[in-house]
């Protein structure tokens, strides 16, 4: 009986971690380049009671008698499906449409990767502005590199092709290249493997492997950028408050296990009576 009391209490422990991420799906419906999580759960050890052995009869029993010990979470992984398109009316509004990453130096100097392209320029400092996200983390090129530009251009009439370059209008109103500067885009064997860092951020991890630049490596699938548009989240409502359902109706029968396994050894302890 203490074994069923342990065992439904892992079921309702890896539910009620399942109910948490289907909430912080829900919560994330609307951020931008947000990734929908799944829980992903594995059996306990088991417990074996009998091995194969043979009867009193002399015949040989096939199979032995395990019971398992109950469930935890394995993992709660990222889902990198493409989102939709959200148009915007700023022009530093990027959506990836493909498999890229963009990349960001953090406050402490490490790269960081997030498909969030709500962009804008700010003051660099030595006559020049760079390319930063809402946060301020500045934007990565192909190179590595900050983006920055002369603080003489005008950031209105900027634009960014198809393929991350950075596009400004000449005396004869033809679109130039800025400094054969392009928006780094960036690829993970298993983004999976990314660890979440908050603010729709990811770092590198050895699960992960490492990050694998769409500009020099001829292997990838070429991701594309689209100016003027932002990537919603992939987060499907209807999905989630079935998998809630399903989340909650486990939990309860969990609950009922261990409610029934209660009663059970009251009764034995009122037999000796």
């Amino acid at each position: 009986m203490v074994r069923t009391l342990w065992t439904a209490a892992t079921g309702m422990i890896a539910q009620q971690t399942n109910v948490d991420t289907i909430a912080n799906n829900l919560a994330n419906v609307n951020t931008v380049g947000y990734k929908t999580e799944t829980n992903e759960f594995k059996s306990l050890l088991y417990q074996t009671l009998q091995t194969r052995t043979t009867s009193a009869n002399g015949d040989t029993k096939p199979v032995g008698a395990q019971v398992g010990l109950g469930v935890r979470n394995a993992a709660i992984a990222s889902q990198f499906t493409q989102g939709a398109y959200l148009e915007s009316e700023s022009k530093t509004a990027f959506a990836i449409g493909g498999k890229g990453l963009f990349a960001v130096r953090g406050e402490d100097g490490e790269t960081y990767y997030t498909r969030n392209g709500d962009f804008r320029f700010s003051i660099g400092g030595n006559g020049t502005m760079v390319l930063a996200t809402s946060g301020g983390l500045p934007v990565l090129s192909s190179a590595g590199q900050e983006i920055r530009i002369p603080d003489t251009y005008i950031t209105s009439k900027i634009e960014v092709d198809a393929d991350g370059y950075l596009m400004y209008p000449d005396a004869n109103n033809n679109m130039q290249r800025i400094n054969n500067m392009r928006i780094g885009l960036y690829q993970f064997q298993n983004p999976s493997g990314l660890n979440k860092e908050g603010d729709s951020l990811y770092s590198q991890t050895a699960a992960s492997g490492p990050a694998l630049n769409e500009a020099t490596n001829q292997n990838l699938d070429r991701s594309e950028i689209r100016q003027g548009y932002l990537e919603g989240s992939n987060v499907s409502v209807a999905d989630e408050m079935v998998n809630l359902i399903v989340a909650q109706r486990a939990y309860e029968l969990n609950s009922k296990a261990i409610t029934t396994a209660d009663t059970m050894m009251q009764e034995a302890n009122e037999l000796k009576r």
